[in-house]
C-alpha cells in the first residue's frame, strides 16, 4: 500500500501543486476543498493519470465536525493518513484595524487557526505510534506575513498565520515521541487563483517585486516542491522548523504604491 496524503484547500494553488508532485512520488492522495468541486475533480483525475489512487472530498475546515468527517472518510476509502498538508487557508481585502469587522475577523481565524489545529488533531489521532499508528509528518502552509506583521492592511491575515507557526513548533514538540513531525513553512508574495488578478497591474507587479531580492513572485510548483520534500525520509530529522520560501525575504521596495520610482 502507498502512503496517505490528505491535502487540505488542495483544488488549487499550492495545495493542487504539493497534491500533483507528491503523486508523482505514489501517494494516494485526498484532495479537500470547499467550494470548488470541479477543480477538485480536475485536480483529481489527473493524479489518477500517474496511476495512484486519489478521491476528493468537500467539507469546510471551519467546522470540526466536517474536519472529522473527512478524515474518517479517508481512512475508510485509502487507509490511514501518513502526512498531510495543511493548506486551506484564506486572505482578506487590505482592512485596516479601525476599519474591520469582527466576523471577517472570525471566518479569517477560524480557516486560518481552527480549521488547521483540529486538522492537526485527527491527523495525530491517527498518525500517533502511541495510539497505534505508523508515524507521520505535517506541513503547515503558514505566510512570511507572519515574520513582517502582514504587507499594509493585513495584519489580521499576518496574526493568523504567526499563529500558525507558533502551534506548529509548540505542536512538533508535544508529538515528536509519537513519530510525527510537523513544519511549518511559509511561502513569500506567490502566484495563485488568489493574487494573479492583482497581479495583472504593472504597478502593483512592480511594487511586489522590489519587495523580492530574487525580483519576482514565486510559482506554486517552486513552493510545493519543498513542502513535498519535508514528507520524505530525506527530511527525517526536520521537526519543528518554520522553512520560509520566499526568494531571499522581505526588504523596503523602491516602488511607491502609485508605482511611482523612488530611485534617481
Amino acid at each position: 500500500m502507498s502512503q496517505v496524503l490528505i491535502v487540505t484547500g488542495g483544488a488549487s494553488g499550492i495545495g493542487a501543486a504539493a497534491a500533483r508532485l507528491a503523486a508523482k512520488q505514489g501517494y494516494s492522495v485526498a484532495i479537500n476543498y470547499r467550494t470548488r468541486s470541479a477543480q477538485a475533480q480536475v485536480v483529481v483525475e489527473e493524479l489518477r493519470s500517474y496511476g495512484v489512487r486519489a478521491l476528493a472530498i468537500r467539507a469546510d475546515v471551519r467546522e470540526p465536525e466536517q474536519v472529522e468527517d473527512l478524515f474518517a472518510r479517508v481512512e475508510r476509502d485509502l487507509g490511514t493518513p501518513t502526512a498531510l498538508i495543511n493548506s486551506a487557508g484564506i486572505a482578506t481585502p487590505p482592512t485596516r484595524v479601525e476599519d474591520a469587522e469582527p466576523s471577517v475577523i472570525e471566518r479569517l481565524l477560524l480557516t486560518n487557526v481552527l480549521g488547521l489545529m483540529v486538522s492537526c488533531r485527527e491527523g495525530v489521532r491517527r498518525m500517533s505510534t502511541l495510539r497505534g499508528g505508523k508515524g507521520g509528518v505535517i506541513v503547515n502552509v503558514s505566510s512570511m506575513a507572519a515574520t513582517i506583521g502582514g504587507r499594509p492592511g493585513n495584519s489580521h491575515y499576518a496574526a493568523s498565520k504567526a499563529a500558525v507557526d507558533a502551534f506548529s513548533v509548540g505542536f512538533a514538540k508535544e508529538v515528536a515521541n509519537a513519530g510525527i513531525r510537523v513544519v511549518s513553512v511559509r511561502p513569500g508574495f506567490t502566484i495563485t487563483e488568489m493574487t494573479e488578478e492583482r497581479l495583472k497591474d504593472a504597478a502593483f507587479t512592480r511594487l511586489i517585486a522590489e519587495t523580492i531580492p530574487l525580483g519576482r513572485p514565486a510559482r506554486v510548483e517552486e513552493v510545493a516542491a519543498p513542502i513535498v520534500w519535508l514528507l520524505s525520509k530525506d527530511a527525517s530529522f526536520i521537526s519543528g522548523a518554520c522553512l520560509d520560501v520566499a526568494g531571499g525575504g522581505f526588504r523596503i521596495a523602491d516602488v511607491a504604491p502609485d508605482g511611482a520610482d523612488r530611485r534617481s
